[in-house]
């Protein structure tokens, strides 16, 4: 009895023996492979749509640039989701119609180690003048401030000349760098990393320009640390191959979903789809300046006596033959909606009482037949073909409605990276533009305000629009801190220009976002994909 029961207690230890080796195997196996899943776990990888050119945040105000910087930079206004300004690097407090005083938060380093005073704003208010060669730089945003006073360490008090309402709005676009590193710094020294030492989130580890921007996670950045360790920005202005590598799984997320992968990628159960209207208005700048804009001929190919796009009549019958439903419906696939604003309805000072030109084909023609045009003329539209939502297929449709009514219309392509100096160089007559604000007298300001350099209005003018009356409204309401007044002034800016065929409206961007399941983000009105708002689900 006493062997058999030994027997048995020992089949039973070894049995026990045996199993708890296997356990302990893959209890061993499971926490080698943690660190290795934490760490892929802890990476993001994101998909841009178009080329991300510098990493000088003074350089050029164009979104994509903003969208990689804002990674390794702060603003002292922040803006959320929904376009509304909060505090950012500071709070702030107007304690007269021309003072801003804002407060910085005390101990925010910089990656170096150094920590963010007052003279770093002052030092990264300044620079813009210091920017040469620029295609769009930022001395619109500082114009408006005449003095800047050092109170203490974290307080500064910014002076304007007039009573000013944008200046939060304009704080949440100016960048704020370490006066240390970048006194004397080029754009080539911020390209290569080493002048790239901002308070952000993350810190600069490679700029691939073209092809992608790696960062790492700055643990000691003031909103806290964040669950990304390492996040890479993938260039990818490709649709097609943007989506490619979302479902192959090389990519978590991609911005600006195409059209075309839409339904499919909705259908994806691995994936998720966030999806808002964009604070983006797609138009034509046109040339109602030079007597002979480039690209504007008659049909024979020899000059016109004179600028056809000068007589609003001609504008008119511009708009008029823009279809702009069938755009939203069949070039963007529902991802627009037709435009009459020069902002989007989400954003201040979108005027709904403005309606889209009608499509009249018919009343086009009879207008260019009023302005002397009965047999049209020839016009040559430029667009870039990897910077919007299917913006050379959109460029090709308008193409072939101002066909229709007897202008002659062909289409001259480019990527980002060659056209907007081409078109800042003026060698358009037509041109393709979007533009995102957080307010319509701030876009009217650039977009439609007579180019002056010294006022910073007309930075974005491509056409050489001049109206004084219409500077005069967008000034009146850029000097209301009175909200309400404010956007009454900034509606009827918007009236004119739509009145006046400053530009012409196309659409309005529905922007879309796709991700794998496991993580989250949420849709921004301006467009901005930014690591830091990714959440793990």
């Amino acid at each position: 009895m006493k062997t058999t029961l030994s027997a048995r207690a020992g089949a039973r230890l070894a049995l026990f023996s045996s199993r708890f080796i296997a356990t302990t195997r893959r209890l061993v196996a499971a926490l080698l492979l943690m660190p290795a899943l934490h760490a892929a776990a802890a990476e993001l990888n994101i998909g841009l749509s178009a080329d991300v050119t510098t990493f000088d945040p003074h350089f050029v105000a164009a979104q994509p640039n903003l969208t990689a910087q804002k990674h390794v930079f702060d603003s002292l206004v922040s803006v959320d989701e929904r376009g509304r300004p909060g505090p950012g690097l500071a709070s702030w407090r107007t304690p007269d119609a021309l003072t801003w005083e804002f407060t910085l938060r005390k101990g925010v380093k910089f990656h170096d180690g150094s920590e963010l005073t007052a003279e770093d704003v002052v030092f990264s208010l300044d620079r813009p003048y210091t920017i040469t060669n620029s295609p769009g730089g930022y001395i619109t945003y500082v114009r408006p401030i005449v003095a800047k006073e050092i109170v203490d360490r974290y307080t500064i008090r910014l002076k304007t000349a007039t009573p000013y309402g944008a200046l939060p709005q304009d704080m949440s676009e100016l960048l704020i760098v370490s006066k240390k590193v970048a006194a004397g710094a080029s754009t080539e020294d911020f390209d290569s990393g080493k002048a790239a030492i901002g308070t952000g989130p993350y810190k600069l580890a490679r700029f691939a320009r073209g092809n992608r921007i790696e960062l790492v996670r700055f643990d000691k950045h003031w909103r806290g640390k964040l669950p990304w360790s390492k996040v890479t920005l993938h260039i990818l202005p490709s649709d097609p191959v943007r989506t490619a590598a979302l479902l192959s799984g090389q990519i978590d997320a991609i911005e600006h979903v195409p059209t075309a992968d839409l339904a499919r990628l909705r259908k994806n159960p691995d994936l998720r789809l966030e999806q808002t209207v964009s604070w983006r208005t797609i138009f034509l700048h046109l040339d109602q300046q030079r007597d002979q804009p480039p690209g504007i001929t008659a049909k024979s190919g020899k000059p016109l006596d004179k600028n056809p796009l000068k007589d609003l009549r001609v504008r008119r019958a511009l708009s008029k033959a823009i279809n702009r439903q069938a755009i939203a419906d069949r070039i963007m696939e529902g991802l627009a909606l037709p435009a009459a604003n020069v902002v989007s309805p989400s954003v201040f000072g979108h005027d709904p009482a403005l309606k889209p030109e009608a499509y009249d084909p018919e009343g086009a023609k009879k207008l260019l037949a009023e302005a002397g045009y009965p047999d049209g003329f020839a016009l040559t539209l430029a667009t870039p073909n990897n910077r919007y939502i299917n913006d050379e297929q959109v460029a090709q449709a308008v193409a072939q409605m101002f066909t229709r009514i007897g202008i002659t219309t062909r289409i001259e392509a480019f990527p980002l990276s060659a056209y907007f100096g081409k078109a800042r160089n003026r060698e358009f007559g037509v041109a393709l533009l979007g533009w995102g604000s957080l307010a319509a007298d701030l876009a009217l300001r650039s977009l439609a305000g007579s180019p002056n350099p010294d006022k910073g209005y007309g930075t974005w003018n491509w056409g050489g629009y001049a109206n004084p009356q219409l500077d005069q409204i967008i000034a009146q309401s850029l000097a209301t801190v009175d909200l309400d007044k404010r956007e009454a002034l900034a509606r009827r800016a918007a009236a004119l220009a739509a009145q006046e065929i400053t530009f012409l409206p196309l659409h309005y961007q529905v922007v879309t976002w796709a991700m794998k399941k496991n993580i989250a983000y949420t849709a921004r009105t301006d467009e901005f994909t930014f690591a830091h708002y990714f959440k793990p689900r």
